[in-house]
């Protein structure tokens, strides 16, 4: 499917793509095929209803749950194994509406329902392609904005900064194995976004680099190059994926994967984060944070649950 993938993009074909956490499972369509799919997808585009942000009923796993895996991370951290770790955790929550009707309400940069399977709704953009210029935003930081200056707290806090930049050097690094002349074009920035009962003020950089010009050709490959996403996995990334896959007890499917579009001269994708999927009739979201060895459990417990809402 990368194959294919690359082969539409360099035929100048309007597509469509999603992938999984790890890209084993990588679909592409060409947009005149999506007729016949039970699948939508919007970038950049307003709900088109006047339903307002809202935060279901839920039923996280419990404190002491989760503190097992934070230690277990943590533990992991004191080795040396990994120095920036994204621990996530599936909550059940309950909705009065069908995962169509939750994407068509939701009101977010990014947006994708896969059928009656799953549906995301993502304020994160992950590459863009325009011209032959490769552009990434990584998001690393949440902060709820009704705290008093809660904009300087995040800003001035030593392991909000220190998790920052680890991941920025992890894009860096990513983006330098596909393109060269890698540039920080804006370091850590706010962005501002409903969060159901509240408003959470994030934290992204911008990060660019330069590619062939027969980029085209290679789409597929810069795609799998640069899976999984740094700011949902952590660094270094092969360790780092090998000790998720241990310590979070579940199976994040496509949560946290990557879903984009061709228009046929550019690339935009986004990460599938504030993500709902429909497992036997239950919903399950999957939401989380990025750990470092001055993570405080009850904070990171507590974003993870912030997290749960539907814009």
């Amino acid at each position: 499917m990368f194959q294919r993938f690359s082969s539409l993009v360099s035929s100048g074909v309007p597509c469509f793509f999603y992938t999984d956490f790890t890209g084993e499972f990588f679909h592409c369509f060409a947009l005149e095929e999506l007729k016949a799919e039970d699948i939508e997808f919007a970038f950049n585009s307003n709900s088109s209803t006047t339903n307002a942000p809202h935060k279901p009923s839920f039923s996280p796993v419990s404190l002491k749950y989760y503190r097992q895996k934070f230690d277990a991370v943590q533990a992991h951290i004191r080795n040396g194994n990994t120095y920036l770790l994204n621990l996530t955790q599936p909550t059940l929550i309950e909705s009065g509406y069908t995962l169509k009707e939750i994407y068509t309400m939701a009101n977010a940069p990014y947006k994708l329902r896969i059928k009656d399977h799953f549906v995301c709704f993502s304020p994160e953009p992950f590459i863009t392609i325009e011209g032959d210029i490769i552009h990434t935003y990584p998001m690393k930081g949440t902060i709820d904005a009704s705290l008093p200056n809660a904009i300087e707290t995040i800003l001035n806090d030593p392991k909000e900064l220190a998790e920052h930049t680890m991941i920025v050097d992890l894009l860096r690094n990513d983006l330098g194995i596909v393109a060269k002349e890698i540039k920080v074009e804006k370091f850590r920035y706010i962005t501002t976004i409903n969060a159901g009962d509240k408003k959470l003020h994030q934290v992204s950089s911008h990060i660019s680099g330069t590619l062939e010009n027969n980029w085209k050709k290679n789409a597929g490959l810069i795609i799998r190059t640069l899976l999984p996403a740094g700011s949902i996995s952590g660094t270094p990334k092969r360790k780092t994926v090998e000790i998720i896959k241990e310590v979070e007890g579940y199976d994040r499917g496509y949560f946290t994967g990557i879903f984009g579009h061709f228009d046929g001269k550019n690339l935009y994708s986004a990460v599938a984060i504030r993500f709902i999927e429909n497992i036997e009739g239950k919903l399950i979201y999957k939401s989380g944070g990025g750990l470092t060895a001055d993570s405080d459990c009850l904070s990171e417990y507590n974003e993870m649950i912030d997290k749960v809402y539907i814009p």
